[in-house]
């Protein structure tokens, strides 16, 4: 029987810690909150089979993603897997070098700003496909810059950042369900110089 998927799950060894250096591991770990095949996983973050298949094993090692069953597909036995959380927070209390962990915090940022980003094209071209079909479709789109010159404005931003964000949402109402859902997508990361 599947087993429910916790909402966070606290990474407090090394192990597993380790195992998520890789970014390409977090994307795959945002694509298994419903089980998948290495090569469902594959398609939707755009690699190869035999690549996604090499890193679901580390993580499926690491205890990180289960194997959950398996599917007949023509000749093939493929193997489900899920992961066993929505989100992945490192715990305080990792007996790792502080800027490890920084890197592991970083790498897993970035990995889901791409996840992310891909979510965002992929549901604006099909509003797009609804507003050329004459629907209307409100949106909203928001850009700027901040100097952040040091870890600890960086730190001090995105916390006060987060706070206003969650309060906003609470304030109109983050529990309701139905058609006036809106997806609010929030990133903050360095200008790239060109």
């Amino acid at each position: 029987m599947e087993q429910d998927i916790q909402e966070s799950y606290y990474i407090e060894l090394p192990e597993q810690a380790m195992v998520l250096l890789n970014p390409l591991r977090g994307e795959i770990l945002a694509q298994l909150t419903a089980p998948a095949s290495a090569a469902e996983v594959a398609r939707q973050i755009g690699d190869t089979a035999q690549r996604v298949n090499y890193h679901l094993k580390a993580l499926v090692k690491a205890g990180l993603v289960r194997k959950v069953g398996t599917r007949q597909v023509r000749n093939l036995v493929e193997v489900l897997y899920r992961s066993i959380a929505k989100s992945f927070v490192l715990a305080e209390s990792l007996s790792m070098k502080p800027e490890t962990v920084q890197k592991l915090k970083d790498q897993g940022s970035l990995a889901h700003l791409i996840t992310t980003s891909d979510r965002l094209k992929k549901d604006a071209l099909l509003l797009m496909e609804r507003s050329d079909a004459e629907e209307t479709v409100p949106s909203a789109s928001l850009q700027l810059q901040v100097h952040l010159p040091d870890e600890s404005k960086r730190a001090a931003f995105v916390e006060e950042y987060s706070k206003l964000v969650q309060q906003l949402v609470e304030r109109y109402g983050c529990s309701a369900q139905g058609d006036h859902m809106y997806q609010l997508i929030a990133a903050v990361y360095p200008k790239i110089q060109e």
